[in-house]
C-alpha cells in the first residue's frame, strides 16, 4: 500500500476516551477491511504515585483528557467511521481537516517507541557536536539505550571527566 499511516488527534467528550477506543476497536474487528486503514488507537496514560494516609498508591492518569490518538490512513470511509463514533466531537485540525502529528510530537508524547540506532560503541572516540562542550573529543564509556543517553569521558583541564550526553549530541570520529 502506497499510503502511509499517520497519527491523528481525535477530540472526545471528557471521560469518553476509553469508550471511544473500545468502540473503534470493535468496529475494526467487525469490519476487517478497516484494519488496512486504522492501525492503532491510544489513550495516552502515565503512572502517578499518590500518597494517602502514608501509603503509596500507583494510579494511571490520562495525559490528554478529552483526546484519543489514532494511527490511520485518512480515506473518506476511515474518516467517517472515526468521526461518527459516539463521544467523538471531531479531529484536531483547522475546520474539519485532520492534521497529522509530526515525528517530534509523537516522540515527545512517547506514543510510539522509535528504535534508536547508534553507530558508536563503548571505547569509540567521539566528538561532541552540540551543547556547551561542543568540539570536545572523548571516549564512549557507557550507552543507555532506554534513556537515550551516553556517558563520554572528555579530557578537561588535563583530567578525564565523565559527561552524560544525548545520543544526538555526539558523532563518531
Amino acid at each position: 500500500m502506497a499510503e502511509e499511516a499517520y497519527w491523528y488527534v481525535v477530540h472526545t467528550y471528557s471521560g469518553y476516551e476509553n469508550k471511544v477506543k473500545a468502540n473503534l476497536e470493535k468496529i475494526i474487528e467487525n469490519n476487517p477491511h478497516l484494519q488496512d486503514f486504522i492501525h492503532d488507537i491510544v489513550v495516552p496514560m502515565e503512572e502517578q504515585i499518590e500518597i494517602k494516609d502514608g501509603k503509596k498508591k500507583a494510579t494511571l492518569k490520562k495525559v490528554f483528557p478529552g483526546y484519543v490518538l489514532v494511527k490511520m490512513i485518512i480515506t473518506d470511509e476511515s474518516w467517517y467511521v472515526v468521526r461518527n463514533i459516539r463521544g467523538v466531537t471531531g479531529f484536531v485540525g483547522p475546520g474539519s481537516k485532520p492534521v497529522p502529528l509530526s515525528e517530534e510530537e509523537i516522540r515527545a508524547m512517547g506514543v510510539e517507541q522509535v528504535e534508536t540506532v547508534v553507530d558508536y560503541e563503548i571505547g569509540d572516540s567521539v566528538r561532541v557536536i552540540e551543547g556547551p562542550l561542543e568540539s570536545f573529543i572523548g571516549t564512549v564509556e557507557e550507552i543507555s539505550m532506554d534513556r537515550k543517553k551516553v556517558r563520554v569521558l572528555v579530557s578537561m583541564f588535563g583530567r578525564e571527566t565523565p559527561v552524560e550526553l544525548e545520543f544526538t549530541q555526539i558523532q563518531k570520529l
